[in-house]
């Protein structure tokens, strides 16, 4: 009885709204429908289809009472009653904003805003309901919920962007507008539930003749639904991104729930939906706010940028990240349709990280990019480069954009005396993608970024290692670059250590930084394909022109024999002894720079991490029977590059001590005049042998005696006496390194015959008429040496003492050099002496015109506090820490090295190149040879005189120092035309076959 008054209740105020002209009374009569108790589906069908075509805040109170009720029968008019009020809500609130702008009515306003407040509660009560019940199966109905679902987002997105203009409720406008994107998300999640999206996109129009037609129906609905969806968040994500901050629970909401219906669709939602452009869309928005952060700071550069700001504008910068990730890896072909968007903006990053690095400004800027940034931002390249979908040439592709291995190919277009250049702000954000593989702004970026890599290379697939084992190579070349060169030496970076829930970010070299980089890379990849890959480079690169590149390849081998098994360790020793015997000759004994050389000092390196039976084993093999000329001449060259004699067994070190010191022996006592015109390339051995090995060698009184004194005397006696410039040479070298051997041993110094040496020495280098010999410059960072030995020695501080006068002048003539490296051997020498002398007056020991005494600039006023301020400086920075500082001045002189050191590098590069073609025509070339015709003997003889000359302006140009800008400008000059000329002049010889 109940029921039946309340339908005829229903019925007649139904009747009485639809005959109603009056909106006031058809307001109170809306309002009781209110009242009414409808139990059964066909009133409350009813009721809502009579308010189809009414809309004020009353219909939405009355049709939002029944959304709890069951509304299963009649849930497409309630929709249809949401979709109208949606379009009329969006229609007025844009007149309701203009006409607030040109005439406010407070009241029209305010009931507007709280109606547009209430429908948009009522809409995400009508998402909330739509959840409970069944997806709907006819078609009308699909396009209800369909059209429904775009007209609430569409107005959800109208509010959000007008709600700076709602000021009364738009605090509540915005926390209604966030229940109607979440309750949208749950929707889309619920529905998804129900669809085989093995059966989607592209693929269930082909299969739709394999599944029920209605099954269909519904999955081509709720990929709609989805797809709209996915559409208007995205929408939404841009306008609260660029909101300025104050959209932050919108912006969340709106990006999760785009990237958690992405995942949901499990990377098959229809064609429609650009996933690249959303991708490009977020690193659009990283770039934008780091390129507005660093215009900012730039435009401050005196205050210091606090954590607080740095942190509000890199955890919005790494939610797009994170989002962009996600999406990448649920995508990876449309993430590598867009791979050189993504790629600039990692490198932007790695960049702009390296840059601010430098400034005590930005400390806490860097030390947050490293912390929140760097490893997401790597995240975003290999999120696609792990996925099994991308084949593995575009990986390559994607590996070989970002480190591009052509990097010579401009190189003979480089102007060798350009000024070298630092990276700015502005050019790190205006490279393009088109630009940027050649674009050399981004260099430092590129290492750190490769470095990066090898440091979590963990993360990544089998595939990619091997290809990043590969780009090792690329990385040599690169570092010769004398922006990175230097970077390299002197930059301290942020690096960010984890282990288990522990995080440590610690100030680090950035050289240090590529080791521990490298070294990680090579303990993951030691079980994989790229193992073969590493083991090839590391062995391509043993004896590489670089020396900072020669550091990291030896420092890569001898982790490798720290920590590989043995067998493996004693078998590359044992095979890189093999090879030094086939690059030995006698000749290439005494020079430093020789393949022989150069593989004897990685070999004793390596050996210096091996177990002493190693040792022995490779000292054994190398002495040999002793006789050979091979023997003799690895022998010479392991202990020249100082062998690690400490670590052979007791009897095998006994053994060798007592052969280096009885071949010394055996040379000094049959050394005279006669002997230096012994044409030998290997004579004199036995002397550098025991220089080399005094600091692994206990070597008493009674091993070394007396006689190595009257032998350094027969030496100069030999050099002073002489006037053929070969035996000169020979004196030099012996007296170099016996003077060595006299510092490393403080016993000689208290001799008798000490006296006579110091007044041999003094005739020598100053009085006699040899002091002026340009080749006694190689025997002066021994002499050095020999100086700063003379604290053990007591001596008189009298004028009339020969002995000392003798070594003040000596001391002089030192501090006086003006070459930088001899200002430092020699006030290195006599801050070591002036610590430890009994001397009382140290001022006899300095001249006035000592080298640190003149005014930098004009290089003419020479000044005595300021070679004791020099002094003092030098002895504080010994005694100091040692700490990588980056200064202008530094900075600005490495820059200069490693342009120096790049060319070089590159001449060696282009003579190997040479050669290599040179070999390959050699089978040719070979039938031809004999008809070749013989060159004029003038013509041999006159290029042997072109090399001889080359020689003598060699050494006079290491010589040659410049004090002035206008010297130094000569100077700069004259090496650029000595290297044409030092070409040519190679060419001639190979034309002449003497080269």
């Amino acid at each position: 009885m109940e029921r039946s008054s309340s339908s005829s209740e229903l019925q007649k105020l139904v009747e009485a709204i639809k005959i109603s002209e009056v909106v006031e009374g058809r307001a109170e009569l809306i309002a009781k429908l209110a009242d009414l108790h409808l139990s059964e589906q066909s009133d409350v069908k009813s009721l809502v289809e009579s308010l189809i075509c009414k809309l004020n805040k009353t219909v939405l109170h009355v049709a939002a009472k029944y959304l709890d009720s069951d509304i299963s029968g009649c849930l497409k008019q309630f929709l249809l009653i949401g979709t109208k009020a949606s379009i009329w809500c969006r229609k007025h609130l844009k007149m309701t904003v203009m006409s607030t702008e040109e005439s406010p009515e407070e009241e029209h306003c305010n009931l507007f805003y709280q109606l547009l407040l209430d429908f948009l509660s009522f809409s995400a009560s009508s998402f909330s309901s739509m959840t409970r019940y069944s997806i709907v199966t006819d078609k009308a109905s699909m396009e209800v919920v369909e059209k429904f679902i775009l007209e609430q987002l569409n107005l959800t997105k109208d509010a959000i962007s007008e709600n700076k203009n709602i000021d009364s409720i738009g605090a509540e406008v915005l926390k209604a507008a966030h229940a109607v994107i979440d309750a949208v998300i749950r929707l889309c999640k619920e529905y998804s539930k129900v669809i085989n999206w093995e059966f989607s996109g592209a693929e269930l129009e082909n299969n739709e003749n394999g599944m029920d037609c209605e099954q269909a129906c519904i999955t081509n609905h709720i990929m709609n639904i989805t797809t709209v969806t996915v559409e208007k968040l995205f929408e939404l994500g841009i306008l609260a991104a660029n909101d300025g901050g104050s959209l932050v629970a919108i912006l969340n909401v709106s990006w999760k729930g785009l990237v958690t219906l992405l995942q949901l669709a499990k990377g098959k939602l229809p064609v429609k939906v650009k996933v690249a452009d959303i991708i490009v869309t977020l690193i659009s928005l990283v770039n934008g706010s780091l390129k507005c952060a660093a215009e900012a700071w730039s435009s401050s550069p005196k205050e210091t940028v606090s954590v607080t700001e740095a942190r509000r504008i890199f955890v919005p910068i790494k939610f797009y990240l994170i989002n962009a990730v996600k999406i990448s890896s649920l995508y990876p072909c449309q993430a590598y349709m867009v791979y050189r968007e993504l790629t600039l903006c990692v490198l932007m990053i790695s960049t702009f990280k390296l840059l601010v690095s430098h400034e005590k400004l930005m400390k806490n800027v860097c030390e947050l990019m490293a912390e929140l940034l760097e490893k997401t931002s790597l995240d975003l390249l290999s999120s696609f480069l792990n996925s099994t979908d991308l084949n593995q040439e575009f990986k390559y592709e994607l590996l070989d954009w970002l480190f591009f291995d052509d990097c010579w190919s401009d190189a003979v277009k480089e102007n060798p005396v350009s000024k070298c250049w630092m990276t700015s702000m502005d050019e790190i954000f205006s490279v393009s993608c088109e630009a940027m593989p050649r674009s050399r702004v981004s260099l430092l970026g590129q290492v750190a970024l490769f470095s990066s890599f090898l440091r979590y290379s963990f993360y990544l697939e089998e595939d990619v290692k091997l290809l990043i084992a590969r780009k090792l190579g690329w990385f040599m070349k690169i570092i010769i670059y004398e922006e990175v060169y230097s970077s390299i030496l002197v930059s301290q970076i942020p690096v960010l250590y984890v282990s288990g829930k522990t995080v440590e970010l610690t100030w680090e070299p950035m050289f240090s930084a590529l080791l521990h980089a490298l070294k990680t890379f090579m303990i993951v990849v030691s079980s994989t394909l790229a193992w073969e890959e590493l083991g090839s480079f590391l062995v391509k690169n043993f004896l590489h022109p670089h020396f900072l590149c020669s550091e990291i390849i030896m420092e890569l081998w001898c982790f490798l024999v720290r920590h590989a098994e043995m067998e493996l360790v004693n078998g590359i020793i044992v095979e890189l002894c093999a090879l030094m015997k086939l690059v030995a000759s006698p000749e290439s004994v005494f020079v430093p720079d020789s393949n022989l050389r150069k593989m004897a000092r990685s070999v004793c390196m390596l050996l210096s991490f091996g177990t002493t039976s190693v040792v022995d084993c490779v000292y054994s093999s190398v002495v040999g029977d002793g006789r050979s000329q091979l023997s003799s001449v690895l022998y010479a060259a392991f202990l020249l590059e100082g062998f690690p004699l400490n670590l052979l067994s007791q009897n095998m070190r006994s053994i060798a001590k007592e052969k280096i010191i009885s071949d010394y022996f055996g040379f000094i006592d049959s050394f005279d005049d006669k002997s230096l015109t012994v044409s030998s390339s290997e004579f004199g051995v036995p002397v550098f042998a025991l220089s080399a090995s005094l600091q692994s060698l206990q070597v008493t009184i009674s091993d070394i005696d007396m006689k190595t004194l009257k032998f350094l005397v027969a030496i100069v006696c030999g050099y002073s006496n002489s006037v053929d410039k070969l035996k000169k040479e020979v004196c030099c070298k012996l007296l170099s390194q016996t003077l060595g051997i006299i510092s490393n041993l403080s016993h000689l110094y208290v001799s008798e015959e000490m006296e006579e040496v110091i007044l041999e020495l003094h005739n020598l280098f100053v009085s006699g008429p040899a002091a002026s010999d340009t080749l006694l410059y190689q025997c002066k960072p021994g002499l050095a040496n020999f100086l700063a030995g003379l604290s053990n020695m007591g001596m008189s501080e009298s004028d009339n003492c020969a002995k000392s006068s003798a070594v003040w002048e000596l001391y002089h003539m030192l501090l006086r050099e003006r070459h930088w490296a001899f200002v430092h051997l020699s006030i290195a020498a006599f801050g070591y002496f002036a610590a430890r002398t009994n001397c009382n007056q140290l001022w006899r020991f300095v001249p006035q015109d000592a080298a640190l005494s003149y005014d930098l600039v004009s290089a003419n006023d020479a000044n005595e506090e300021r070679f004791m301020s020099e002094f003092k400086a030098f002895l504080e920075k010994e005694m100091a820490l040692p700490a990588v500082l980056a200064s202008s001045e530094q900075q600005g002189l490495l820059l200069e090295e490693g342009l120096v050191l790049k060319q070089k590098v590159w001449k060696v590069s282009n003579i190997n190149t040479h050669a290599a073609r040179c070999d390959s025509m050699e089978i040719d070339d070979e039938n031809q040879s004999n008809k070749r015709r013989k060159l004029p003997d003038g013509i041999n003889k006159g290029v042997e005189l072109l090399q001889d000359g080359l020689k003598v302006i060699s050494d006079s140009l290491t010589q040659w120092q410049p004090n002035h800008i206008e010297s130094a400008e000569l100077h700069d000059k004259f090496l650029n035309h000595f290297s044409n000329l030092e070409n040519v002049i190679s060419h001639l010889l190979v034309l002449s076959g003497s080269g």
